[in-house]
């Protein structure tokens, strides 16, 4: 059923033209397909027809927790099926006996799972496809303790079609077993929990992403140019918005000092010449965050993450005719005349139509070349708060050397920095609401329409509170969140988008 209606053609994209790409000569996907189903064929059909007696006698006995996996599964597997066929309802699936927030929570997390396909070679706002974002984006990210880059079974829908039915079904059951040996309340719950509605890093990442990709597909909105981080710098500054500076001159020119024969030379061509390359000046952190801090620590930058439900005006009336998730308003869409009004409408409602769904500052690591290797350290948006500290990086461990070596999680708790064991759980802040208002500013001025954006926001000690850029596929970076908004915010989005 998922292929099914991806070989019907469209007349821009006819099914000869689809047959010529499935039945291309890329190695690498079809690699992927055929290991992908001598899997199926050669492991799980076997281990099912192996287990499946054993689970039903345990099932009819009401053994526990065998009943609840069963019916997880087939929530899963039915919703999931539902979602698949793009011309059911939003609105229809099955909600079993879920019911209120849980099932919001099940909707959106299964019916953005069964988008991928759907949207596999649709236009992507930043690629020709879905697929070949996946496969950039994916390629330093891998299932803890595997090694495997997520990318590689993004080359085949096949094979992503066996990530979605086979191996997350597996990969929750096996944290579902450990969080049961922990502190979890039950196998059952936990299985539940990770497989129906998930608040893992992770699954939330690749639901926004999903969430920006479908929008973008549906409205084409003109602020997804501006993931594009030139055109971003210009139109941040012509609206007023500090952003990090730029050099003008057309060539920068780097050589090491003891090379030698044409060796250890580099030059780069600026985009203000027309290049592909922004050529900045370094920045340095604010004093205010250096002193917790190594020496030798990267710009280390807040990730303020926006939502805006602007996005849902102009989109039917008869899909999103629901409550506003933020301010409890009904949508209504478009009427505005000019390209003032808009701006200064989008100014005026800022408070009501943007909110900031966490905070997060990235303490850089000793060495570093950026922020990417840091400490994930919580932020309270009201106060300024430094909270707790933890870290992703088990998701970015490649080869096979870190198979034996990289936890399946991280149950890390980081109160001071790990490199200089100066504290910084319960430090404050002062500059924090100048941090979020230019977060929100530059969400409602510059990229109204774009659902939910992560805002990388740097303290400098020269310029003060900059934005270095803005990303569309964003995530929480295991921040505090209030998931019970956020779903329905996504919820109410996908009921107008589907």
């Amino acid at each position: 059923k998922l292929f099914a209606k991806r070989s019907c053609g469209t007349l821009d994209n006819p099914p000869s033209a689809r047959r010529a790409h499935m039945i291309g000569l890329d190695p690498m996907s079809w690699a992927m397909a055929m290991a992908t189903i001598a899997t199926v064929l050669f492991c799980v059909v076997p281990g099912v027809v192996v287990c499946m007696p054993v689970l039903s006698i345990l099932y009819f006995l009401g053994i526990p927790p065998v009943p609840e996996l069963l019916r997880t599964l087939v929530v899963f597997y039915k919703t999931l099926w539902y979602f698949s066929d793009p011309r059911n309802p939003y609105e229809g699936a099955p909600s079993f006996s879920f019911k209120g927030k849980e099932w919001v929570r099940i909707r959106v997390h299964l019916a953005s799972l069964a988008t991928v396909l759907y949207l596999w070679d649709k236009r992507h706002y930043r690629h020709e496809s879905f697929q070949r974002d996946m496969i950039l984006n994916l390629r330093n990210v891998a299932i803890p303790g595997t090694g495997v880059p997520l990318s590689l079974f993004s080359r085949s829908s096949v094979a992503t079609l066996g990530v979605i039915v086979i191996i997350y079904p597996i990969v929750a059951l096996l944290g579902a077993i450990r969080g049961a040996a922990g502190s979890e309340p039950s196998l059952g719950k936990s299985f539940a929990s990770l497989l129906l509605r998930p608040t893992d890093w992770f699954s939330l990442w690749r639901l926004n992403c999903r969430l920006a990709a479908l929008h973008f597909l549906r409205t084409k909105d003109k602020g997804y140019l501006l993931e594009d981080k030139w055109r971003f710098l210009q139109r941040a500054k012509e609206e007023g918005i500090p952003v990090t500076p730029w050099l003008d001159d057309a060539m920068m020119v780097v050589k090491h000092k003891n090379e030698e024969g044409g060796l250890g030379f580099y030059r780069y061509k600026n985009v203000t010449a027309g290049g592909n390359w922004i050529i900045q000046p370094s920045l340095r952190n604010h004093s205010t965050i250096r002193k917790l801090l190594p020496t030798n620590a990267p710009l280390s930058t807040f990730r303020v993450l926006t939502a805006s439900t602007h996005g849902l005006e102009g989109l039917p009336r008869r899909r999103s005719g629901t409550s506003n998730a933020t301010t409890g308003k009904e949508q209504v869409g478009g009427g505005r005349t000019n390209n003032e009004s808009k701006a200064k409408q989008r100014k005026k409602n800022t408070s009501s139509t943007v909110k900031t769904l966490t905070v997060v500052w990235r303490a850089g690591r000793s060495g570093a070349a950026t922020d990417h290797n840091s400490v994930l350290f919580d932020v309270q948006q009201d106060s300024g708060k430094i909270l707790r500290g933890t870290t992703n990086q088990h998701w970015y461990q490649l080869g096979g050397s870190k198979i034996l070596t990289t936890s399946w999680t991280q149950d890390l708790r980081y109160l001071h920095h790990p490199d200089t064991g100066v504290a910084v759980t319960g430090k404050v802040l002062p500059e924090i609401k100048k941090i979020l208002d230019v977060a929100e500013r530059a969400h409602s001025e510059l990229v109204p329409g774009v659902p939910l954006v992560g805002w990388d926001v740097a303290m400098t000690e020269k310029h003060g509170i900059l934005l270095l850029e803005g990303n569309f596929s964003c995530n929480f970076f295991m921040g505090t969140v209030d998931y019970d908004w956020y779903y329905k915010f996504c919820d109410d989005f996908y009921r107008a988008l589907w």
